[in-house]
């Protein structure tokens, strides 16, 4: 069987509740995000996924992938990495759109990216590794990680240049499954949060 990428986006914290561009910065969970955390994990835990047993399972080691990981009931078998930490916003983290299109009325980050942070090439070839790491094996993998740094990875993964990541929102706890259609990477499940519901 050809091997999968599970991801989870991490659950809500202030910054993302609020639109502020979250890299590098270590901001927890909400109450909201650790509710989320723990019904993701309940359905992870029950038919079809029956927990996970033969799956790989690496984190960001920032403390709101970590956590997610954790209440999901995940943790005691994540290793942390850190080609799945977010996008280093540089001089933009803590900014929200709003804010940064004041000084720059067109800046798009998927085109322009960031001052002082890191390049979007940069974030691809992470990306790029992580895609690696999961095609090195006959078994699925599931990542617990940031919002951009998951597009980025679903865009790879498509053959897409990283900007397609544009075009696929995620939001906060969500679920999305990376495989395959007629032997070619293909989106299985993307944006699911029907365990918020």
């Amino acid at each position: 069987m050809a091997p999968r990428i599970l991801l989870a986006r991490h659950g809500q914290t202030e910054w993302s509740l609020s639109g502020k561009h979250t890299g590098r910065t270590d901001i927890p969970l909400l109450d909201e995000g650790r509710r989320g955390a723990k019904l993701l994990g309940e359905r992870l835990h029950r038919t079809p996924w029956n927990g996970l047993p033969d799956v790989e399972i690496r984190t960001s080691p920032l403390v709101r992938a970590k956590e997610t990981c954790e209440l999901a009931g995940f943790g005691d078998r994540a290793a942390d990495w850190d080609a799945l930490m977010e996008w280093d916003y540089g001089a933009y983290e803590g900014m929200t759109p709003a804010e940064i299109k004041s000084g720059r009325p067109d800046w798009f980050i998927w085109r322009d990216g960031v001052p002082e942070g890191e390049a979007l090439a940069e974030v691809s070839a992470r990306a790029d590794e992580v895609i690696r790491w999961a095609k090195s094996a006959d078994r699925d993998v599931m990542i617990f990680a940031h919002g951009h740094i998951l597009r980025v990875i679903g865009s790879r993964w498509l053959g897409q240049d990283a900007s397609f990541a544009a075009r696929i929102r995620l939001d906060p706890t969500s679920l999305s499954i990376l495989g395959w259609a007629y032997g070619e990477p293909a989106i299985e499940r993307w944006n699911d949060t029907g365990h918020l519901a």
